[in-house]
């Protein structure tokens, strides 16, 4: 049985729970209005306001910044080679440094990335081939509309990635649904289109259909010359029994329900506090028609109180816990940041014992989130190297013209994503090299003053212009005073 056919359900069934997985977890770092909005009337009473804490944000945000916050190193040679220059140029046309920061971000919250390789124009034909020529593309492709097929036997391995987008096509006042496939398979790619009607919805968005219709027949396969897949699947972080990724969110959904509904037991504890009720001695309040007092507590907020003793007006309170509460709040976010690998330090929280540190000190508090980073890198590693080798092979496959290089698996050198601390890099530098210079004057000018090489060339000149005018100048007889002392 083929993964999609007449009469079966898009999302396949196996896949079902990863997509709403992904959408749901999408909602969650977004700040959704209408996720707000459903929890939001679960809980507000009384006209309370709900408040929300995007922590999910953050955790995915920090992921990327570390990952891909600065552009990675690519080699594929010696400096200047065609093989070098030519994996520049890839990753330069596809300007794949913002691709990647994206596709870690999403990464964090869905589990799976998925990169897509292909030969095309950039605008798809619009523009004529002379001014959009035909090259290979590497793009993040959305892992809610990609279905790998396992090899039999074998969860890690994917023998082909089905690319299953439903598209919406309006005709007149309806909206028809169908469904684009595409079967990358090594070698291969073949294409299908499909008729659908919805059959679920979640959240006022269709979420499930059945497939009605076969609009165009699966075509003789599409012949890429490159004996690989040109979908390549980075996991966020995987198991040993399954292809799917982890994601960063979802379990610690509980403790972010739970820090959201205390900062909003906490406003409504202090909202009451802001407006409480004074209570005042008998026969203060004017008397209505009948002689009896006018106590409209919640309009005037004020009644008055019987008792055998003097009553001194004061105003009524209640005790909220509000030490309880800020404690648990306390609580929670350590725990949650805790579980997440984000030490203090990585957000700038005070007492988080950066003052005076060192770089080299910060780096070891910043061991848990390092290591998660570390664990995060292998993955895209092995798939932003795999991406761009194929991405070389498909432009040999594909060129009119041979091209000038050998494809090359590249080497990535990632970068750490912490601020350098510069002096602590010149001591070390000045150790290692037994003091000598590790810095040209000119380099450093440029470097520190942000100017170019003719104006760094030309403060050069006026500081040696400087040094031959005060050279010799100091006077020499301060050291010639009688007895041969020392001159106070």
């Amino acid at each position: 049985m083929r993964l999609f056919e007449v009469g079966s359900q898009y999302p396949p069934k196996e896949h079902e729970d990863r997509v709403k997985r992904y959408r749901g977890n999408r909602d969650v770092v977004t700040s959704n209005a209408d996720l707000i909005k459903r929890i939001s009337e679960r809980i507000e009473q009384d006209g309370r306001r709900y408040i929300y804490a995007n922590y999910a944000d953050l955790i995915c945000k920090k992921a990327a910044d570390l990952l891909f916050g600065e552009s990675p190193i690519y080699g594929a040679g010696e400096e200047g080679s065609p093989e070098q220059q030519a994996v520049e140029r890839i990753v330069r046309d596809n300007a794949l440094n913002v691709t990647n920061y994206e596709m870690a971000y999403g990464n964090a919250y869905r589990g799976d990335s998925f990169y897509k390789v292909k030969w095309a124009q950039e605008y798809r034909g619009v523009l004529a081939e002379s001014v959009d020529p035909y090259r290979v593309m590497i793009e993040a492709q959305n892992a809610a509309y990609v279905f790998p097929e396992e090899i039999p036997g074998d969860r890690k391995k994917i023998a082909r990635y089905h690319i299953a987008v439903p598209v919406s096509v309006s005709e007149g006042n309806s909206v028809k649904w169908e469904l684009h496939v595409e079967t990358h398979g090594p070698g291969t790619i073949i294409t299908a289109k499909y008729a659908m009607t919805p059959l679920s919805t979640v959240n006022g968005e269709v979420f499930t259909w059945q497939i009605t219709d076969e609009l165009e027949a699966p075509s003789e396969p599409i012949k890429t010359g490159v004996p690989f897949p040109l979908v390549i699947h980075a996991p966020n972080f995987a198991l040993d029994d399954a292809w799917e990724g982890v994601d960063d969110i979802t379990e610690h959904a509980a403790i972010f329900y739970e820090i959201n509904n205390r900062l909003t037991q906490i406003a409504a504890i202090l909202d009451k506090h802001a407006d409480p009720i004074l209570t005042m001695p008998a026969g203060v309040l004017e008397e209505g028609p009948d002689g009896v007092p006018q106590m409209r507590a919640a309009y005037a907020k004020v009644i008055e109180v019987v008792g055998e003793h003097d009553v001194v007006p004061q105003y009524i309170t209640w005790d909220g816990k509000l030490d309880s509460a800020f404690k648990e709040l306390d609580t929670l976010i350590d725990t949650l940041l805790t579980t997440a690998e984000l030490p203090p330090i990585a957000l700038g929280k005070e007492n988080a014992g950066t003052s005076g540190a060192t770089g080299l000190a910060v780096k070891y508090r910043m061991g848990p989130l390092l290591s998660k980073i570390a664990r995060k890198r292998q993955y895209f590693d092995k798939a932003l190297t795999d991406a761009l080798f194929i991405a070389q092979l498909l432009e040999h496959a594909q060129s009119r013209t041979k091209p000038e290089y050998t494809p090359t698996k590249p080497h990535i050198i990632f970068a750490d994503g912490l601020p350098t601390d510069e002096r602590e890099q010149a001591e070390i530098a000045q150790i290692r090299t037994g003091g000598k210079p590790t810095l040209a004057v000119n380099d450093a000018i440029k470097r520190l003053d942000g100017v170019t090489d003719a104006q760094a060339a030309e403060i050069i000149t006026r500081i040696d212009a400087d040094e031959e005018r005060t050279m010799g100048t100091v006077d020499s007889t301060i050291f010639n005073a009688e007895g041969g002392g020392q001159v106070a």
